[in-house]
C-alpha cells in the first residue's frame, strides 16, 4: 500500500504541474526563441546550430532517403507501391505546370525544383508533431525560401522564352505596365514568405497556447489540423504560386508575340 501511495502522490503533484497555467506570454517567448543545440568552433570563429538548422538538416537527410526509396530501380511497369506512389506524385505536378500555361517539355525542367519545394516545406513544417519548433517560425527560412525561388522562377522564365520574350512578358500589354511589372517580382517573395512566416508561425504560437492551457487532450484534436494539414497545405500553396509565377511569363511573352504577329497582318 505504501508504494501504491507514494505513487498516486507523485502522479498528482507532477499532472498538477503539467496543467497548472504559468506565465503565458513568457511560455511563449521562450518556445519561439531560437534554441541553440550545438556549436561548431574554427579557431576563433564559431558558428550557432539552432533547433531550425538542425530540424532542416534532419528533413534534407530525410528527403535524399525518401528519393532514393522511390526512385532506386524504377522499372517500366511499375510493381511495387513505393514507385506508384513516387510517379502518381510527379504526374500530378506535371499536370499542375501544364494548367499553368507550360508545355509538357517545359513541365518536366520545372517539377523536380518545386516538387522538392513542396516536400521540404511540408515536413519541415511537420516538425511541430514532435514537438521540435518549425523552421518556418523564424522569418529568415521564409525569406531564405522566396528569394531563391523568386531567382528560379526569373532564371526559368528566361530559359523557356528567352530575353526577348521575358522583356516582352513585362511590357505587354502597355509598355507603361513596365514599373509595375517589376516591381510585381520584388513583391513577390515578400508575399511568398509573409505566407508562410505568418501562417506557420500563427499555428504554432496557438498550439502553444493551447498546450498551455489545456494540455491534455485538446492539442492532440487541433494539431491534426494545424500541425498535419496546415503545415502540407503551406507546401502545396508555395509550390502552387512558384508554379504560376513561371506561368504568367510564359503566358504573357506568348501573347506578347501574338499581339506583334496580329500587328504585322
Amino acid at each position: 500500500m505504501g508504494y501504491w501511495s507514494e505513487f498516486f502522490t507523485a502522479f498528482k503533484e507532477r499532472f498538477v504541474e503539467e496543467i497548472k497555467i504559468g506565465d503565458i506570454g513568457e511560455e511563449i517567448s521562450r518556445a519561439i526563441a531560437p534554441n541553440t543545440v550545438f556549436q561548431i568552433r574554427l579557431g576563433s570563429y564559431s558558428m550557432a546550430i539552432t533547433d531550425a538548422v538542425l530540424a532542416s538538416w534532419v528533413v534534407m537527410v530525410v528527403i535524399a532517403v525518401l528519393a532514393w526509396l522511390i526512385g532506386h530501380k524504377p522499372q517500366r511497369i511499375p510493381a511495387g507501391k513505393r514507385q506508384l506512389i513516387g510517379e502518381s506524385l510527379i504526374n500530378l505536378l506535371l499536370k499542375l505546370c501544364q494548367s499553368s500555361n507550360m508545355s509538357y517539355d517545359q513541365a518536366e525542367h520545372v517539377v523536380p525544383y518545386v516538387g522538392t519545394i513542396a516536400v521540404f516545406i511540408s515536413l519541415t513544417n511537420l516538425s511541430s508533431m514532435f514537438k521540435i519548433p518549425p523552421p518556418a517560425k523564424n522569418p529568415a527560412f521564409p525569406i531564405a525560401l522566396a528569394l531563391l525561388t523568386i531567382l528560379y522562377v526569373i532564371g526559368m522564365s528566361i530559359h523557356f522564352v528567352g530575353w526577348k520574350g521575358f522583356w516582352h512578358s513585362l511590357t505587354y500589354p502597355k509598355a507603361m505596365l513596365l514599373p509595375f511589372k517589376i516591381l510585381d517580382y520584388f513583391i513577390k517573395p515578400v508575399s511568398l514568405s509573409l505566407r508562410l512566416f505568418g501562417n506557420i508561425f500563427g499555428s504554432f504560437i496557438l498550439m502553444e497556447f493551447i498546450y498551455l492551457i489545456v494540455p491534455v487532450i485538446l492539442p492532440g484534436v487541433v494539431g491534426l489540423w494545424f500541425d498535419l494539414i496546415d503545415g502540407i497545405l503551406q507546401g502545396v500553396i508555395f509550390t502552387y504560386l512558384s508554379v504560376t509565377y513561371i506561368g504568367e511569363a510564359i503566358e504573357g511573352a506568348h501573347m506578347a508575340q501574338l499581339a506583334r504577329e496580329v500587328a504585322r497582318t
